[in-house]
């Protein structure tokens, strides 16, 4: 799956577009890489790490969703390893 995808689906990112402006930007990191490319492939087991607002929130993908669901089944694919300031 590509990674604006995943983050529109798993309601980090309102749109594909913005999520893809994130990328862009440089501000994911996959697996403690900087990701500059929108159709970077994600899959279970990656960690990402995103900046969102002025937390740092670092995240283990468990599983991909299907669809853009509920906030609870979006959490349900994905736990958070830590959280920064």
């Amino acid at each position: 799956m590509r990674l604006d995808l995943l983050l529109c689906r798993l309601r980090f990112a309102k749109s594909r577009s913005l999520a893809q402006r994130w990328i862009a930007e440089g501000h994911i990191r996959r697996n403690g890489v900087r990701v500059l490319a929108s159709d970077e492939p994600i899959s279970s087991g990656d960690v990402l790490t995103l900046p969102i607002g002025r937390t740092l929130r670092v995240i283990a993908i468990e599983s991909l969703p299907e669809r853009r669901g509920p906030p609870a089944e979006a959490r349900s694919h994905y736990h958070e390893h830590t959280r920064g300031a």
